[in-house]
């Protein structure tokens, strides 16, 4: 059974995540926040991470470069509800630059189920993913 961490700092977007995951049959865990995923990732093991980009305590890109270095053979599912490029802003697109820093999939809030189930898919699909350390 793949194994999931979640790391966002909503409840209510760690539920729904939950909830679809393990409905397919997924081992999830869910950290509120950066701290409590780097916790998570020194004391068990996961073959996919989904990371919220902007967190309290660690903003932007820091949580996704922070868990890449910290366990760069697991996929990393970059995810941001707000803090993106537009035709009509010159804003940076920020999903875009995740990957640049080791994300292997960017989600878009909100999302839907089986956008989620696609991401988490594709990245179990990779062959580093199939490294496991259990």
């Amino acid at each position: 059974m793949p194994r999931i961490l979640v790391v966002d700092d909503d409840p209510m977007v760690c539920v729904a995540i939950e909830v679809c995951l393990q409905r397919q049959g997924f081992e999830v865990t869910v950290a509120d926040g950066g701290e409590a995923g780097i916790r998570a990732l020194d004391t068990s093991t996961f073959d996919v991470m989904l990371v919220d980009i902007f967190m309290p305590h660690m903003r932007g890109f820091e949580s996704i470069r922070v868990f890449h270095e910290c366990a760069p053979t697991i996929p990393l599912i970059a995810m941001s509800g707000y803090a993106f490029a537009s035709f009509d802003s010159p804003s940076p697109d920020f999903l875009r630059m995740t990957l640049e820093l080791g994300a292997t999939v960017c989600l878009r809030k909100p999302f839907t189920p089986n956008a989620l189930l696609a991401a988490v898919n594709e990245c179990l699909a990779k062959p580093i993913a199939n490294t496991r350390h259990s």
